[in-house]
Formats: C-alpha cells, structure tokens, sequence
C-alpha cells in the first residue's frame, strides 16, 4: 500500500477526522484532490463514499456512529466544493453562527439513540432517516432517507448529534411501518418510560395525516388509556405519601336535581376541591390545543363560578415535581375556609 502523502499539507485536522467521515469539502480545503478522492474510493482502496459528497476514511464497513454522521453531513449544505469565483447561492450557503441545524436525525434511528428498546439496533437499519425543511433540494439515496417538514423542531443534542424529539421521530418511523405490533410497541414504551408526553404524540400522528389508519388509532387509543392510568396511579401516590386528606376518586359532580357538571379525578367535598389530570387527548386534538381547550375551560368556569376550585395537573408535573404539586393540593386546601362557601352538589361515582 503506498503511503505517500497525498499532499504536502498536513494531515486532515477536522473534527470529523476522529469519526473518520468527511466531506468533498473538507477534502478539497485540506488538497485533496476529487480526482485523488476518486482514486482512493477505488474497489479496494483505502477509502470509500458511502453517500455522494461523503467520504469514509477507512476500508472496513462504517460504524454506527460514522453511518449517523455521514447521513447528516449528506444533508449538510456543504458536501461539495464552492468553484471558485462562484455565488454563493441559498441552496449552497452555510448556515451562520448561531443558526440551528439544518438537518437532524428522526424515525427509528432517532428512537435508537433514545435508548428505546423497541427500536431496532442502529447497525440493523436499511435506512437513517434525516429530518430537512421541505424547501431542501435532497434526494433520499443509499441509507439516507430524506424527511421533509415545513418547520425543523428544536432539536435534542444526543452523543453531539442533532436528533428529532422523541414525539416527531415516532411519528416519523410510524409513517413507514405497517406493522400494527411494531407502532403499538414504539408508542407504549416511549410513554410508559417517560420519553414524551401521549397528547404530544397525538399532536404529531395528527399533523402527519396517520390518524387516519387503523392500526394507528388503535395503538393510539391504548397508549391513552394506559397514559391516563399512570397519572390516576401518580395522584393516588401524591396523595397518599404526601399524607393529604383522602378525596373522592373519579367522580362526577352534579347540581341536586340539575346537569352534570362533569367529571375530576380527585374532589375533597369539605373545600370544595377538584383536581383534573390533563391527559385526555381525541385523534387531532390534544390539550392544550382549541377544542379540547375549551372543554376544560367551560368546565372549569361553571364550577368556579359555584365556588368549586379546579386544578388542572399534567401527568409530567406528577412524575417531575411531586413535591411541588402536594404543596400546591394542600395550599389550596388550606385556603379552603377563606373563600366563600360552596354551593351543595352531588357527588356520584364516575
């Protein structure tokens, strides 16, 4: 093997020289030649180009870590060389200090590097998918799947990679699985261990149009329902650890021989308390958005306005601030005196 220099520059001194992937770019800036990059991508060579404008500086089959990077620096905006004296065009501009990324990685890859379990190995996939603005002129090719959105989310920084939240990188890998085991899988585990929230997964199923498949809803509606028991199983221990007086559990508050008033999750009759989870999410809705909204708070004027106090609590603030939200239960059982007396309903179990 010959180990002449390629040029009598240094050695590549980039930060990609560690993972050993680099781009025509950086090859070009360094000396490195197109035609002497072409050489050494030579069957048998010392180098070779996984993905156009990406070179892997070794012969053996990349890593985990190098597939990731070359994907990205694929859909990086500066694979290829600037011919000199050329404009510099939007499609071929760096981004400025400061920007964010201008790609990152989602789907099942993504779901990998969250550490679910579900997800298969990252070795394993045919495809990394990498989430782009729509506008990008990139085509999917070798394993780089190209996912277009209108709007790139903030991006969560995983082994320093930009990777989708969790909730966008489910429905992602979601749009590209047909099986009803997998979908439901991937949706339960993320929940169920806390990678997201289930009405900010519905949120994203709806905008990307896959509310409308059987399989999905399907698995949508058990990670609901479970998502729901979890935070009735949350209050229940908040309650009881944080010695606050026993409620009435999951009942529905009615005026005497007048309408429902609806249902809480948790209601202390002696103050005049209602606690309400907010887990309840229809398909294309989640609260938090317009309709469901508006639900909670017609609900929640009607008894406010018959001196009933609401407290809506999110299943994260459960998890994340028990202590917090038990200060918060018993301060306004506390206050419950100072406050005007209540009008008499009745209390029926849910």
């Amino acid at each position: 093997m010959n180990n002449t220099p390629l040029s009598p520059r240094p050695a590549l001194r980039t930060p990609h020289t560690e993972r050993r992937v680099v781009t025509a770019r950086t090859l070009r800036e360094q000396g490195v030649s197109a035609a002497t990059a072409g050489e050494r991508c030579r069957p048998g060579g010392p180098w070779q180009m996984p993905l156009p404008g990406v070179y892997l500086l070794h012969p053996g089959p990349p890593t985990s870590e190098e597939r990731l990077q070359a994907v990205l620096l694929y859909a990086s905006r500066e694979r290829f060389p600037v011919r000199a004296g050329a404009a510099c065009t939007a499609s071929a501009a760096v981004p400025a200090a400061g920007d964010g990324p201008e790609a990152m990685i989602t789907g099942l890859a993504a779901l990998a590097l969250y550490g679910l379990s579900c997800a298969p190995p990252l070795l394993s996939l045919e495809h990394i998918d990498v989430l782009v603005p729509r506008t990008r002129r990139l085509r999917s090719t070798g394993c780089a799947r190209v996912v277009r959105t209108r709007s790139l989310p903030r991006p969560q920084e995983i082994t320093g990679l930009p990777v989708a939240p969790v909730e966008r990188a489910l429905a992602d890998a979601i749009g590209f699985l047909g099986d009803a085991a997998a979908v439901r899988g991937l949706l339960m585990e993320a929940v169920r261990e806390g990678h997201c929230e289930a009405p900010a997964v519905v949120r994203e199923l709806s905008r990307a149009r896959l509310l409308n498949r059987p399989h999905v809803v399907d698995a949508v509606d058990a990670v609901l329902a479970e998502s729901r028991a979890v935070a009735e199983g949350l209050l229940y221990g908040l309650v009881r650890s944080h010695g606050l007086p026993e409620p009435c559990w999951n009942v529905d508050l009615w005026l005497p021989g007048g309408p429902h008033l609806g249902g809480v999750d948790a209601y202390w009759p002696e103050q005049a308390l209602a606690v309400e989870l907010d887990t309840s999410a229809s398909h294309g809705t989640a609260p938090g958005d317009g309709a469901v909204w508006s639900r909670y708070a017609r609900k929640r004027e009607a008894l406010e306005r018959l001196g009933i106090s609401v407290l809506h609590i999110t299943p994260a603030k459960l998890r994340d601030h028990p202590w917090q939200q038990a200060a918060v239960i018993r301060t306004a059982l506390m206050a419950a005196p100072e406050r005007e007396p209540a009008a008499c309903v009745v209390v029926l179990p849910r």
